[in-house]
């Protein structure tokens, strides 16, 4: 079934994809990668074969049907709906369950922006699908930014996570929402608060929703420790957010 998530930015996780492989700077250290192991062992059908192996769950398809209470739903945290190998057809299923559900909003974030847009040339974005973009670094990052402005859709947002440096000026054109963080784990790279900063700034001249997420394994003030121990707080404050769900 679809399970809680302990995503500060959602509600449930919806997983009708399982498996990916490695695109760029930000999948480095992949947190589902980590999950899908734990997964594998406990026997958790749809992990069975790693990882790498991507999955079509067809099982799983309905599980957003069967909840009548308006939720927010992150759709694929252990995959890419855009991963070269979903067929399109079977995109096609995952968006006609999110039509047929009306009451929730399904927040997509991939790193493959242009198989995204391409999708959507020829297809229909339903208005309760937000449509997002990972946006890590300048070279990889920052080029999904215009592919996922180029898709006509009611909600846009860019997941800033992990930064892994100033990325500089950003277009938030038709950007309604920016979510940034820093990385976890034993190897994570650390994220300077200069960084945020810029990219806090330009999202009030532009009016694009705000939200920051948690420093991560490196604080504000640059020293490592737990994740939980640094917090979530910037300058003092909570930054959390949200576009309005119409739902």
């Amino acid at each position: 079934m679809a399970t809680n998530s302990k995503i500060e930015w959602t509600e449930q996780t919806w997983n009708p994809v399982t498996g990916c492989t490695k695109v760029s700077p930000g999948c480095k250290y992949c947190y589902a990668e980590v999950m899908s192991k734990r997964l594998q062992a406990m026997g958790v059908s749809g992990y069975e074969r790693g990882f790498s192996t991507i999955s079509l769950m067809r099982e799983r398809l309905d599980q957003p049907l069967q909840r009548k209470k308006p939720t927010v739903y992150f759709v694929n945290s252990m995959s890419d709906l855009f991963h070269e190998k979903v067929p399109f057809n079977y995109i096609d299923e995952v968006m006609a369950v999110i039509d047929q559900a009306p009451q929730h909003a399904f927040q997509i974030l991939t790193k493959r922006a242009e198989r995204m847009r391409e999708y959507f040339e020829t297809r229909r974005a339903p208005d309760n699908a937000w449509l997002g973009v990972s946006v890590e670094d300048k070279q990889y990052g920052k080029p999904r930014i215009a592919q996922l402005q180029r898709i006509r859709a009611k909600t846009r947002f860019l997941s800033i996570e992990p930064l892994l440096e100033d990325v500089g000026r950003i277009s938030l054109r038709g950007i309604h929402w920016v979510i940034v963080g820093g990385e976890s784990g034993v190897k994570a790279r650390p994220m300077e608060e200069s960084w945020v900063l810029k990219i806090k700034s330009q999202c009030e001249r532009a009016g694009t929703d705000f939200f920051f997420k948690q420093w991560g394994a490196w604080g504000e003030d640059g020293i490592k420790r737990s994740k939980q121990a640094n917090g979530r707080t910037l300058q003092g404050q909570t930054w959390n957010q949200i576009p309005a769900i119409a739902v």
